[in-house]
Formats: structure tokens, C-alpha cells, sequence
């Protein structure tokens, strides 16, 4: 199984994201200083590049070399544009169904949903440059595999995906509880997207003014929500049902 590779040292990362590599994140030593850690720096805000400032003692920990107080970590997969996502999606004979998930946090959570998604024929898989859980080894190991499968595409800003996708008719449903319409009321044979939010705030309200509906599963029981990945299976099967 692939896993996320990690490499150290300031003009190594730098000729990697110079080469094009999906670069997750990269951690910088605080204090770090000199030309060549102002070059880096300079690709690191034009590729829009997460980065974390963290004690030596961390780098450390990530590197058993001489990482001169830069450690990376470059995604397993390659990640498509959304604007070749959806002219793909144009040309296929299947009805896009898209996931945007909305400040998802969890690695876990993310690999289940990738899992469902790619059984369910999900055309593709939206996520945030930042504030997203990363593609590392646990992603791709929840997923078990399904990674490798679907393609996953990041944006600046979830809000760029919506606009986007609204342009080319697809609509938009946010899963929330901020609402009295049930996903199994909705017309899910159309071109849909459907966003999750994360566990503890769901989809922010920013997004959940920019959709075209907003939709929950009934609860019948004392408990007031689900595991986000359990609740995206479940909207994803219904889009099944009503396509079958």
C-alpha cells in the first residue's frame, strides 16, 4: 500500500513543489531564517502550501536526517482541477453526482467517505487547500484502497466549488439539521453535489446560504446526529436507490 512520503531539507522541498508535487503540508522549525528560507518561503505562498511552524524537537520526531528545519509531506495521489473534474463529468454517460465536505477534519472519516463514495460511483470528491484532513496513511488505509480510485479535487475555498458547479446546472444539497426537509423528498436523479460539514460545526452557514436545498435523515432515536461519514453513506445510497 502506498503511503504519504515525507522528505526533508530546504532545496529538496523546494524543487519539489518547483516539479509540481502534491505537497499536504510542510513544517518549518520556528525561528527559521536566511535567503534560501526566504525562496522557500516565496514557493510556499504561491502554491498555497499548508504550512505549520513547530519546535526542532517536532522535525525531529519527522526526521531522523539532517532536515535543516524543514519536513514535508507529499500526498500518495495526484489531485485533479475542478474544471477538469466537471468537463469529465460532461462527457460521461453517468449523472454527475459530486461530495464537497466542508472543513472535514478527521482522516478517519475522510477515508470512510472515500470508501462509500467510490462504491456508490461518486464522479468526484471536493475538498478545502486548508483546514481539510490530509491524504496520509490512514486515509489511505480507512479507504481501503478507494483512494487510488476516485478522483479528488482541491479548491481554495469550498464556496469556488459551489459557484462553480451551480454553473453547469448541478444542484446543491448541504446536509444539515438546520431544516425540515428530508433527503429521501428530494429529486436526487439530477446532477447533484452533495456537502458535508464536520463534526462539530457541520456545513457553515456561508455554504448553507449558497445551496439550492438543504436536507437530513429522520432521527428516531435520543441521540441528536451521526458519524458524518455514516450520514454521507446514507445520502449517497438514497442518490443509488432513486438512479437504479
Amino acid at each position: 500500500m502506498e503511503e504519504t512520503t515525507r522528505i526533508f531539507g530546504i532545496r529538496t522541498v523546494i524543487e519539489a513543489i518547483e516539479s509540481g508535487k502534491d505537497i499536504e503540508k510542510v513544517f518549518i522549525q520556528k525561528g527559521l531564517s536566511g535567503h534560501l528560507f526566504q525562496e522557500l518561503n516565496r514557493h510556499l505562498k504561491q502554491a498555497n502550501i499548508n504550512v505549520s511552524y513547530v519546535p526542532v524537537e517536532k522535525l525531529n520526531k519527522l526526521s531522523k536526517g539532517n532536515h535543516q528545519g524543514v519536513v514535508a509531506n507529499i500526498s500518495p495521489i495526484s489531485f485533479i482541477s475542478l474544471e477538469k473534474l466537471v468537463e469529465d463529468s460532461q462527457k460521461s454517460d453517468r449523472t454527475p453526482l459530486f461530495i464537497l465536505l466542508d472543513g472535514l477534519t478527521d482522516v478517519r472519516n475522510f477515508g470512510a467517505i472515500i470508501r462509500t463514495a467510490e462504491c456508490c460511483g461518486v464522479t468526484g470528491i471536493i475538498i478545502q487547500e486548508k483546514g481539510s484532513a490530509p491524504i496520509n496513511a490512514d486515509t489511505v488505509k480507512t479507504s481501503a484502497g478507494a483512494v487510488f480510485n476516485i478522483p479528488i479535487c482541491k479548491v481554495n475555498h469550498i464556496k469556488d466549488a459551489v459557484f462553480h458547479l451551480q454553473t453547469y446546472n448541478v444542484k446543491l444539497v448541504a446536509a444539515t439539521e438546520k431544516t425540515d426537509d428530508v433527503i429521501y423528498d428530494l429529486d436526487l436523479k439530477q446532477p447533484i453535489a452533495i456537502i458535508m460539514g464536520d463534526e462539530a460545526k457541520g456545513v457553515s452557514n456561508s455554504i448553507l446560504k449558497s445551496v439550492d436545498y438543504r436536507a437530513k435523515l429522520p432521527m428516531l432515536g435520543t441521540i441528536a446526529s451521526l458519524n458524518v461519514s455514516v450520514a454521507c453513506g446514507a445520502f449517497l445510497y438514497e442518490a443509488v436507490r432513486q438512479r437504479l
